[in-house]
């Protein structure tokens, strides 16, 4: 799903650039990913408000509306320093909504395999409060529809280096959708929820899993959490759909987190999540951005690998950047250092996980996580072959 359209949900002089997803879709183009066979690029619809009240307060979106024509507004999270109220924001915030609708719907209705909505991700939202750069919440906008199409089970995992807040609250209550997220600690990270005790509202029980990650984790480090306790999870809950927001902010030189994960790392995940999806999910996926503050040196190379895993072929890590790039990124962000390949030198290599075996930090966090939600699903914390 991609518009230029989207490009207009710009909060101004704030860490949440427009660049990063301008520069990502250059660089798709550019290395012909968008040409591939059978890949269409869908212009999306701006989601109404009857959509958007499917998980927002109808007053909420009337102080949107309103914080969209200029005026001062500074209630429900709005006109603060994260979300600052902007011309058209609304409309701008309501086509992201309307694009990871549309995608969701075509994967959920047989139109396509799998489906993007790379400007996506906007996960901190709340049912009636701007929050984390976040207006409308269009990952659970997206589970929602899906939800009023017939699903029964949906999964959302999300890697981005924030807790994804906004929509485990939004189905904490329901056991039709599992919320898995890893994310740095809440202890040194926005927005200090995400524990690995939050397992879920009443009736819902298991229905949220949290890996709340010590600051400094790097690929292996991630990557054996990941593997530790997500496949598990997501086998037993047998979604018909899989749904990940993609945050590309637990890169080692992003300014707002502390984890430490190179590119490789992050296109080993997406491939993870590949294979997941066939082998849960019938190969239903959705896919969305989020996070991520390297605007050049990260994001755009991350999210190309990521829209290359969901076309078809994984991009080769040695794939040079091309020139034509490397120009428009210099021109966009004057002053940044531009890569000039696809990788990080990284290998995207981990050892599984053993409980007792490399007794870090990591190991304890995917521990607490094992013991607090594994029961619910029928397995063994301490089984590693759970």
């Amino acid at each position: 799903m991609w518009d230029d359209a989207l490009l207009r949900y710009d909060m101004g002089e704030h860490p949440l650039d427009p660049v990063r997803v301008e520069l990502t879709m250059a660089l798709a183009r550019d290395l012909g990913i968008l040409a591939r066979d059978g890949v269409a690029v869908r212009a999306p619809e701006q989601a109404g408000d009857e959509m958007l009240a499917t998980v927002h307060d109808p007053d909420y979106i009337a102080v949107v509306k309103a914080a969209s024509t200029g005026r001062r507004i500074g209630i429900m999270g709005l006109g603060t320093t994260d979300n600052p109220t902007f011309p058209g924001m609304h409309d701008a915030s309501a086509l992201i909504a309307g694009a990871t609708r549309a995608a969701a719907e075509a994967v959920w209705r047989g139109e396509a395999d799998r489906a993007v909505s790379i400007a996506g991700g906007l996960h901190h939202a709340m049912p009636a409060r701007a929050a984390g750069f976040c207006v409308y919440n269009d990952p659970a906008v997206a589970i929602a529809r899906v939800l009023e199409l017939g699903a029964e089970r949906v999964a959302y995992v999300d890697i981005d280096v924030h807790h994804g807040d906004g929509v485990q609250e939004i189905f904490y209550d329901d056991p039709r959708v599992l919320t898995v997220s890893l994310h740095e600690s809440p202890r040194s990270l926005f927005p200090g929820t995400g524990f690995p005790e939050e397992t879920g509202g009443p009736g819902a029980e298991g229905s949220a899993v949290n890996v709340a990650l010590p600051p400094g984790t790097d690929d292996a480090g991630w990557l054996r959490a990941f593997h530790a306790v997500v496949p598990g999870v997501l086998r037993a809950f047998r979604p018909q759909l899989l749904f990940t927001q993609c945050g590309a902010d637990t890169y080692r030189h992003d300014p707002l987190a502390n984890l430490r994960l190179t590119v490789d790392g992050q296109r080993a995940a997406y491939l993870a999540l590949r294979d997941l999806a066939e082998e849960v999910a019938g190969g239903k996926w959705v896919a969305s951005g989020g996070g991520g503050y390297a605007l050049v040196e990260c994001v755009p190379r991350a999210w190309t690998h990521l829209l290359a895993v969901v076309t078809g072929e994984a991009l080769d890590p040695a794939t040079q950047t091309p020139q034509s790039w490397r120009s428009l990124a210099a021109a966009r962000r004057p002053g940044h250092p531009v890569p000039a390949a696809m990788t990080d030198g990284g290998t995207g290599q981990w050892t599984p996980w053993v409980p007792g075996q490399t007794p870090d930090a990591v190991d304890r966090a995917v521990m607490a996580t094992r013991t607090a939600t594994f029961p619910f699903f029928g397995l063994d914390p301490h089984d590693p072959r759970d």
